[in-house]
């Protein structure tokens, strides 16, 4: 069992290396059955030692990632000092009117509700509410954050625009000010795949823990945002890691960064031979390609920990044993010798 913790930041919140993603429980791209959901979440007990941290979203599932992880713990007579919730707001569960979601078509799959985005002071309040409910109010979220605010920035048409919907996200971060002033939580960050979102929203917030998806990776770790880690984790900011496996394309799989990847462009099939020489390179030194991703992407001493997920209970044991796989400096020191990390980065 793993039983490792890391300080979050200057908050005092102490956390294992692995926190656990639930976007699976809202049916991300395919239907799993009550029991495996069960399964996986109560791998996560018997696989980390207390408390263990689950990452989840209103907008996972249009709420029901929230509601599934609610009655597995209730099913599991989790005691609730035992779980860390981190509850990322700005979509709101509303009914389901049309034959499928339109929040994110095809993406979440036989759900009963649909998602719109809320955020501003009341819409993130409302989430904060709804979210408490689904879980089912005797599990609460200690950490909360804006959801996916460099999309919701993007939205933006003119700079009038981006103006206004950059103060709906300071006004949201008020709500969660509030909520921390008020006990209700332990700690305001920020999640995005846009590292720059993040460095924008330092200048006016105070986090105390920031989620870096997509950004930090064995395939990409640009010194800019290494250097940026570094200045924030100095202001006492915590740092999570996350979509280390670029949404599954370095494990193997067809989605790359949250799209379907395809080597039909000269662009792509430089991707798919980064893969394909990761791959070999992972044989010769015997390293599982999954232990690489997570071991590189905890390399950073400012990072505290990795959210991963998975849809298979077995994996649960798996993941957490991740963290402290051993990967030879051998195995690295090729890697840069073939250009697929940079050589001039630091920490292997």
């Amino acid at each position: 069992m793993l039983t490792e913790k890391k300080p979050l930041g200057k908050n005092g919140i102490m956390i294992p290396p692995v926190i656990f993603g639930t976007s699976a429980l809202g049916n991300l791209y395919t239907e799993l059955d009550k029991n495996t959901k069960y399964q996986i979440v109560k791998a996560c007990f018997d696989n980390v030692e207390c408390p263990v941290v689950f990452d989840s979203a209103g907008k996972y599932g249009a709420g029901l990632a929230l509601e599934v992880l609610g009655k597995c713990l209730e099913s599991l007579d989790i005691n609730s000092d035992d779980v860390i919730i981190s509850n990322k707001l700005g979509w709101q569960q509303v009914p389901l009117e049309a034959a499928e979601p339109q929040f994110e078509p095809g993406i979440w799959k036989n759900i009963n509700h649909d998602a719109i985005q809320t955020i501003s002071y009341n819409g993130i309040m409302k989430c904060w509410e709804q979210g408490n409910r689904l879980l089912g109010y005797k599990y609460k979220p200690g950490l909360v954050s804006v959801h996916d605010p460099d999309e919701y920035l993007n939205q933006a048409s003119s700079e009038a625009e981006r103006k206004k919907l950059y103060q709906d996200i300071l006004d949201a971060y008020k709500a969660l000010e509030f909520l921390k002033r008020s006990g209700l939580v332990s700690g305001v960050g920020i999640g995005a795949k846009d590292w720059h979102i993040i460095e924008l929203l330092a200048n006016d917030i105070e986090l105390d823990w920031a989620m870096f998806a997509n950004s930090m990776t064995i395939f990409k770790h640009p010194p800019d945002l290494i250097n940026f880690m570094k200045k924030i984790s100095s202001q006492g900011v915590g740092i999570i890691n996350s979509a280390i496996f670029n949404a599954g394309f370095l494990t193997g799989g067809e989605f790359y960064d949250y799209r379907i990847i395809r080597p039909d462009s000269s662009e792509n099939r430089k991707i798919f031979q980064w893969r394909n020489d990761f791959f070999e390179i992972c044989r010769k030194y015997d390293v599982r390609p999954a232990n690489a991703c997570v071991h590189f992407g905890m390399s950073p001493p400012e990072v505290s920990a990795v959210s991963l997920n998975t849809s298979n209970p077995d994996r649960v044991r798996k993941n957490a044993e991740a963290v402290i796989a051993d990967v030879p400096a051998a195995f690295y020191e090729e890697m840069k010798k073939r250009g697929l990390i940079r050589a001039d980065y630091p920490y292997v």
